[in-house]
């Protein structure tokens, strides 16, 4: 018979704060689907919690910080088209933004911090 060990009650894996942490870089991934969604879709859940939890606070800024990173990214990248290193350059950035959002959606869900490489602070 094993031992009941008591429930971590701050921090465990799933808890709601996590989840929400976890779904503003996850709901950037709406920008492979709408205009701007990268940008909406963390705006949207970071001004609806951020109030009630901080680690959503937190996400939230950097999910955001790191979209508006991506999006002059991908400017560079469409204006580069003409110079021809744009064609490479846009398909790159695509699949960074990508990598990284699941990776930090990953990281929030496990109640680890993660920093965004490449981002600007603007909030």
């Amino acid at each position: 018979m094993e031992p009941v060990l008591p429930e971590n009650k701050n921090n465990t894996k799933g808890s709601d704060e996590n989840t929400m942490a976890m779904l503003c870089h996850l709901s950037a991934l709406a920008g492979f689907i709408l205009p701007f969604g990268s940008i909406l879709g963390p705006l949207v859940v970071w001004l609806v919690k951020k109030d009630e939890m901080s680690i959503v606070d937190r996400h939230g800024r950097d999910s955001i910080n790191f979209q508006l990173t991506m999006l002059i990214a991908y400017i560079v990248s469409f204006i580069l088209i003409f110079a021809v290193i744009g064609i490479i350059l846009l398909p790159v950035v695509a699949l960074f933004s990508f990598i990284m959002v699941i990776v930090a959606s990953i990281k929030a869900y496990e109640g680890k911090e993660f920093t965004y490489p490449l981002s600007f602070k603007f909030l």
